[in-house]
């Protein structure tokens, strides 16, 4: 069987630009030699296409050529620019390596259904609503499966548009609606704090959450499959020493986190974790994820289940929380990508 030619997209223009590039040297590492010839096409911080060697940390200054992604089907590939110039590299699939807009918001995704090419992950309709967590509730809470309560504000409107702003549950966390990894989250203890919340949060999407803050452990499934065939890895939990928990925004997060530690399988009980990734399941189902996705949920002390978010493109970082989980599950990264693969051809095979 010959090599699979594979574009791996990295990098990106927001917050988690240094998160994929992370995430893509650690494919680098997995990724089977003997299956895949890999295509590596780096986005910079400003925004430029540039198909490269590979994601080492100097790629961005090193040699590379631009290239583009061919909306035309007939390409099914990529574009390589030179001088007035390009020559075209025909890819039998994608792995869109991308976290947070851009990435997971079903804006490269689209790119891909123009261009025709298989890619790993979900589509995206799926992708843009588990993006915005307003929307992921309003199906999830449509489904029967418990969402936090939360209020939002649209563009422009401030804290008058929540009514009486002393009535809410305190604390409640202050949230962009469309962003991830934390990134402008604040946990609020009063009224006063709300305006300076609203404001962070407005630094990485004009449309915010205000919402309650659930008293419970925080718990994660990783999902790996299409349709009803499904394989889960091992539960964690996020042990919290203080404060609330905000992944991949260490100084040097390879070295752990500052206050929480990540227990794989999580030390809850048999029942509970099955609880968990059943709900986490359903959640996948509701709302239309394919290939892989990881699912934090939070466990209540009466072992009840509420949904945090869902990550359609999740780290995959030698310190992210999705591979840890496939690996306590006896999933290894390599098994992992091959797999990832696969199902993308099924879908585009059908």
């Amino acid at each position: 069987m010959s090599e699979l030619k594979v574009g791996i997209i990295f990098g990106g223009v927001f917050e988690e630009h240094a998160v994929s590039v992370k995430s893509a040297q650690e494919v680098a590492k997995h990724l089977d030699p003997e299956a895949y010839d890999p295509y590596w096409i780096g986005i910079t911080k400003s925004g430029d296409w540039r198909l490269c060697e590979g994601p080492e940390p100097s790629w961005e200054d090193g040699a590379h050529r631009p290239v583009v992604l061919s909306p035309d089907r007939s390409v099914h590939g990529l574009l390589v620019l030179n001088e007035g110039s390009y020559e075209t590299i025909r890819l039998d699939v994608v792995l869109p390596v991308l976290h947070g807009k851009l990435g997971e918001d079903g804006a490269i995704q689209g790119l891909l259904e123009l261009s025709g090419i298989p890619y790993v992950g979900c589509d995206v309709q799926s992708s843009a609503l588990c993006m915005d967590k307003s929307l992921a509730y309003t199906v999830v809470s449509e489904a029967g499966i418990a969402t936090p309560t939360c209020w939002t504000l649209g563009p422009g409107q401030t804290v008058d548009a929540l009514g009486d702003p002393g009535v809410l549950p305190y604390p409640v966390f202050v949230k962009p609606a469309r962003s991830g990894s934390s990134f402008g989250v604040s946990k609020v203890t009063s009224a006063a704090e709300l305006d300076a919340a609203i404001a962070t949060a407005r630094r990485y999407d004009e449309k915010v959450l205000v919402e309650e803050g659930v008293v419970a452990e925080e718990i994660g499934c990783s999902i790996l499959g299409n349709g009803d065939e499904l394989v889960t890895g091992e539960v964690d939990h996020v042990a919290l020493s203080h404060g609330f928990f905000k992944i991949h925004q260490e100084d040097a997060p390879e070295t752990g986190s500052e206050n929480a530690t990540f227990i794989v399988p999580a030390d809850i009980p048999a029942e509970a974790q099955r609880l968990v990734k059943e709900a986490a399941q359903q959640v996948y189902q509701a709302l239309g994820c394919r290939g892989l996705a990881r699912v934090d949920m939070f466990l209540k002390e009466d072992g009840s289940v509420v949904l945090n978010e869902v990550n359609t493109l999740p780290g995959l970082t030698s310190y992210s929380r999705y591979p840890r989980m496939m690996a306590a599950a006896g999933v290894s990264m390599t098994e992992l990508l091959d797999r990832a693969v696969t199902l993308a051809l099924e879908v585009s095979s059908r």
